[in-house]
Parts: structure tokens; C-alpha cells; sequence
């Protein structure tokens, strides 16, 4: 069932990535890029880190990583579409970063690493597509060293009585329409905010890492709830989660 869900998303990924960029800066208003640079704002990298960003889609949070590394491969963007992966390429040579990144097609629930590989593990609005959610942090929490931290950027829900109908009334009906207005895609659109209506509120995303085994977990919210950031930390021996 999950493999036949992961094809599925796939491919509806596949059919949208011409477009994601430019939607995105639609649908948020241009806001996701203030979230990504405030949220970069709070991780402290070391210029010989490794990285992994998971569902790295067209890579521009990949890129911001990169730009903070210098060893050859730092960062590794990860994402299961390879349209996805080719635009995100073409954006990494621009940038002048090639040298840095590393970008593998490949499943974030069943990572193709080694235990203790990275000082970061990022991921940005792609945990809610996952279908399960716990398989994929026990993965992330995995692959991190001792120490290391884990940064996820995503959608979120208001919990304000004013705005949380605004935000419903604009993810149910506006989304899709801009979806159908700007690239001809209401139902890929349709889709994407379900997810983003059904996702965990920023609180039980909290329980999550610390069932995953996180600690130091905390978030920042932004657009009054439309979107979080939440951090957590795989601790440096197993008494320490204990």
C-alpha cells in the first residue's frame, strides 16, 4: 500500500515540476522563501559539515546548505522525482555549487546511507507527503551522528479562531484554483491541499520527533501558524535520551 502511495505521489511530483517554483511563490504569496531563510538562520553549521536534505525537490534549500560547506559532496539532496532532480541540477551548476552537492534519486523512508552519516538532516515541506511518518524520522534519526540535528520545514495549521477559517477557506478553494489558473492542474492542486489541511498540528509534529528519540525539540512558527519550523537534536549517547 505505501509503495503503491508513493507512486502515486510520485508521479503527481513528476507531472508538477515545471511548475513548482513559480506555484509556490504563488501559493505562499513568496513568503516560503522569509520561512527557509529565517529557519537557516537558526542552524549553526561548521564549514567541513555533511549534510542530507531529504525531498530536496529543486534543490534551493539544498543550495543555501551548500553555500555554508566546503568539502567535496557536503551536501546531499535526496528526492524521488527525477524531474525534480534535473532542475534541481541545473540550479546547483548556476550557483556554482556543483562541486558541493550530490543529488541522489532515492526513498526518504529507506535512506541509502550509513548509520551516523550526517551533522544535518534537513527536510522542507516534504515530510506530509510520506506515509509514514514515524518510518521516515526513525530513518532521519538513523543516518544523523551523535549530536546532530534535524530541521523540518513545513506547512502548518492557525489555531487562531479568527484566521484559521481565512487560511481554510483560502487552502480549499483558492489552491486549487490557482492551480487550474496558473498551470493547468487542479487536481495535482486539489491534492497538495489535503495534505497540507490533514497534516499534524506543529504540536503533535513535536511528539513526534520526541517519540523518534529528538530532544532539545522546539519550533518557530510563522504567517500567524501557515507554516513551522521544528528542530531536534539526536542526542550524544543513548542515556542522554533516556
Amino acid at each position: 500500500m505505501a509503495n503503491r502511495y508513493l507512486h502515486n505521489v510520485q508521479g503527481l511530483f513528476d507531472t508538477i515540476a515545471p511548475n513548482y517554483d513559480r506555484m509556490n511563490t504563488i501559493i505562499s504569496l513568496g513568503t516560503h522563501r522569509h520561512w527557509r531563510r529565517q529557519t537557516m538562520a537558526q542552524i549553526h553549521l561548521q564549514p567541513t559539515d555533511r549534510a542530507l536534505d531529504l525531498c530536496c525537490g529543486t534543490g534551493d534549500w539544498t543550495i543555501a546548505i551548500a553555500q555554508k560547506l566546503t568539502a567535496p559532496d557536503a551536501v546531499i539532496g535526496l528526492d524521488f522525482s527525477a524531474p525534480m532532480l534535473r532542475l534541481a541540477q541545473q540550479k546547483v551548476n548556476d550557483a556554482n555549487v556543483s562541486d558541493q552537492v550530490w543529488l541522489r534519486r532515492g526513498n526518504a523512508m529507506h535512506l541509502p546511507f550509513k548509520t551516523a552519516s550526517f551533522d544535518l538532516v534537513t527536510i522542507g515541506f516534504g515530510l506530509r507527503n510520506l506515509p509514514d511518518k514515524p518510518q521516515a524520522l526513525a530513518e532521519i534519526y538513523r543516518v544523523l551522528k551523535p549530536g546532530g540535528q534535524l530541521v523540518c520545514l513545513e506547512t502548518s495549521q492557525p489555531d487562531q479562531p479568527l484566521i484559521r477559517p481565512v487560511w481554510q477557506w483560502y487552502f480549499t478553494k483558492v489552491v486549487p484554483w490557482f492551480g487550474r489558473l496558473f498551470a493547468h492542474q487542479y487536481q495535482e492542486y486539489s491534492y497538495l491541499q489535503e495534505t497540507t489541511r490533514h497534516f499534524v498540528s506543529y504540536r503533535q509534529l513535536v511528539a513526534l520527533f520526541q517519540t523518534a528519540g529528538f530532544t532539545g525539540v522546539h519550533y518557530q512558527r510563522f504567517n500567524f501558524g501557515a507554516a513551522a519550523a521544528h528542530f531536534g537534536t539526536k542526542p550524544l549517547t543513548e542515556a542522554d535520551h533516556d
